[in-house]
């Protein structure tokens, strides 16, 4: 590389440093778990995306020692060379049952299957309706297809009604939206969507990855909790954060729209296969699911216990009912500066949470991103709270009580 090159980047990535916009990678020396070890020392962890608790479980890491000793590490293809087994199938079967659909066909990873869902089925003639605020793998899915692009207001109906409008005249319309948005844990109108979905002729994809296993009365995702299982159409999801932690996702929908992902769509064509052993553990995690309501009760009752006691303090919570809370730091002139600073503080309190400033969310919105999960216990919540009044009211986010 030219030094100019490694100049103007090292120049770059100290400005990021001085906003407090660098991303620092916190190395854990020991398994994902509500307690995890950092630097030598044990910290609670509450940066996660472990929702169930499952991530080291012993069932599941007992399915995928299975699994590996019958199926090796690896299959070395793709997928229609040599890279497909009966466990694959049987995955795809059975993951497309439990969120509703016909069909599922695995990727790597959800921002794969994002990036190749979109390309195949919309042409020039078509248009995607996207959600403002749309995970990053959607932005850059949406980006690949050659269909007109309508973004709508955030959340906002009126704003997809007038887009949709806008796109009348386009042979196939999708609206695409996330399920439960990353950054603030909000869901995404769905009854309303549909609504307009069937007036205007249209396809809904929504991308349920913080939603997949444990949002609903099942755990079956955000159509789930609102009652609308018979109302899919297409959902591309995540193995990696719910169902067990690993790496994997998947689309999900009618079997003639997988058929033709299978034929057309670019990661999937020409990735490696999903190791078996991430399939093993993951069918695994849907037998607990569908037998064992545990993990979804005490994440529940977890995230309540958080977000009261974090209401109590003196923090700036959006309401809501989700794992994922955001502590916001949008009155801060400084916020950005501000959240890394908490984050650095409670780490050293002994508490792993991680704060989130531009361009993960807007500037102005730095916020401090806590995940419950399951595997939390009423004690450790506890002293995450005690902790975050410490640090807190020292940096004056909150009064001093």
């Amino acid at each position: 590389m030219s030094e100019s090159m490694r100049q103007l980047l090292a120049g770059e990535l100290a400005a990021l440093d001085e906003q407090g916009l660098l991303k620092d990678e916190r190395v854990l020396d020991s398994p994902q778990g509500a307690e995890i070890t950092v630097g030598g020392r044990p910290v609670l962890n509450f940066c996660a995306n472990n929702y169930l608790g499952l991530a080291s479980d012993p069932r599941v890491v007992e399915a995928a020692r299975r699994t590996l000793d019958a199926w090796g590490y690896g299959l070395a293809s793709v997928r229609f060379i040599c890279g497909t087994t009966t466990l694959h199938e049987q995955l795809e079967r059975e993951l497309a049952d439990f969120v509703g659909a016909e069909d599922a066909i695995l990727y790597a990873a959800c921002f794969d299957a994002n990036g190749g869902v979109f390309e195949p089925l919309l042409g020039k003639d078509s248009a995607i309706v996207t959600d403002q605020l749309n995970h990053a793998s959607i932005i850059d899915g949406v980006r690949l297809a050659k269909a007109r692009r309508y973004i709508y207001a955030h959340g906002d109906v009126d704003s997809l009604a007038e887009k949709l409008e806008e796109a009348r005249g386009a042979r196939f319309r999708l609206i695409v939206t996330d399920g439960v948005f990353s950054m603030d844990g909000d869901l995404a109108p769905l009854p309303a969507i549909y609504e307009l979905a069937r007036a205007h002729e249209a396809t809904v994809l929504v991308d349920d990855c913080h939603a997949t296993g444990f949002v609903g009365p099942d755990g079956r995702g955000t159509h789930d909790h609102y009652g609308l299982m018979d109302h899919v159409d297409l959902i591309t999801t995540t193995l990696g954060k719910a169902l067990g932690g690993g790496l994997g996702g998947a689309t999900c929908g009618p079997r003639e729209v997988v058929a033709w992902l299978r034929q057309k769509s670019r990661p999937y064509l020409f990735s490696n296969s999903l190791p078996p052993v991430v399939c093993g553990a993951t069918l695994e995690v849907l037998r607990i699911l569908r037998e064992d309501p545990t993990p979804r009760r005490r994440l529940a009752a977890n995230q309540r216990r958080m977000r009261q006691g974090l209401v109590d303090l003196g923090f700036d919570v959006d309401p809501g009912d989700h794992p994922i809370m955001a502590v916001h730091l949008r009155r801060f002139e400084d916020d950005a500066v501000l959240a890394q600073r908490m984050s650095r503080d409670l780490l050293a309190a002994g508490i792993y949470c991680i704060g989130f400033s531009f361009p993960v969310v807007p500037r102005g919105l730095a916020r401090i991103r806590l995940q419950a999960s399951a595997a939390h216990t009423e004690a450790q919540i506890d002293r995450m709270l005690e902790a975050f009044a410490t640090v807190g009211r020292r940096l004056g986010v909150i009064g001093t009580g």
